[in-house]
């Protein structure tokens, strides 16, 4: 059985220009979340991209052998190509994966598949952040508890502006009181697509194993099943399953 292809994309400019990000993640989140994933196990075939790269790493080839594409993005959401975004939206309606990882639930790709604003509350004080599981039969919480906690995180607050989920998989609470829908899940097309709230830059979120299983379960759950859905296109009569007679005009 072939592994499954994880692309993961990252912006890769907070690491290049903050230092304390850079002392969290010196190779990049992109580095510290493929060295974790195969610490998990050997089920992925991984690679990396990022902005500066040419098509920002993400050609037509590079998209056409990618099951599941990790996106993680924060301040340059406007530097991705418009042609790129779709490209990327079209691929998922296709049949790849898509995980939006924190930040990311305000690129380019990610509101394209919601259609929504995406807009949300939010607050950087380092509070406590407590993920309940809500769907404890869901694939995507093998191996977690009750709940997931971060010590110290960015906050993100209802009301949260995406389309209802249609399946809920953690809802969080933060010290401050506020609530968020942290982990969703949704099908576009053929595709299917999970929003995992955690993934701040200047804390180590992906140095914390629980999280790291929740990607490498929902890489599992959104991986492509059945055919690939290409380009839909008109179907001349003499190539009909079954003989008919033309009555066009």
């Amino acid at each position: 059985m072939s592994k499954l292809r994880v692309l993961i994309w990252n912006e890769f400019v907070h690491e290049n220009i903050h230092e304390k990000v850079k002392s969290i993640y010196p190779q990049g989140i992109h580095e510290k979340i493929k060295t974790e994933l195969i610490s998990c196990g050997s089920d992925f075939q991984i690679s990396t991209a990022t902005l500066e790269e040419p098509d920002h790493g993400l050609t037509d080839a590079v998209l056409s052998e990618t099951d599941v594409l990790i996106w993680w993005g924060h301040m340059a959401h406007n530097k991705v190509e418009d042609t790129i975004a779709k490209k990327v939206q079209s691929r998922v309606l296709q049949g790849m994966g898509f995980i939006a990882l924190h930040s990311a639930h305000f690129s380019k790709v990610f509101k394209l598949l919601m259609g929504t604003t995406c807009d949300l509350k939010y607050r950087e004080a380092g509070e406590k952040e407590r993920l309940w599981v809500c769907n404890p039969g869901h694939p995507i919480t093998e191996g977690i508890d009750d709940c997931l906690e971060i010590d110290s995180t960015e906050m993100y607050g209802e009301p949260f502006d995406i389309p209802p989920p249609d399946e809920q998989v953690f809802i969080s609470w933060f010290e401050g009181g506020e609530v968020f829908r942290s982990g969703n899940c949704w099908r576009r097309g053929n595709g299917k697509i999970f929003y995992f709230r955690p993934g701040h830059e200047t804390y180590p979120i992906f140095h914390n194993k629980a999280v790291i299983q929740v990607i490498y379960n929902a890489i599992k759950w959104a991986a492509p099943q059945g055919l690939w859905l290409s380009s839909l296109a008109h179907v001349p009569v003499n190539q009909a399953r079954e003989k008919i007679e033309d009555r066009g005009d």
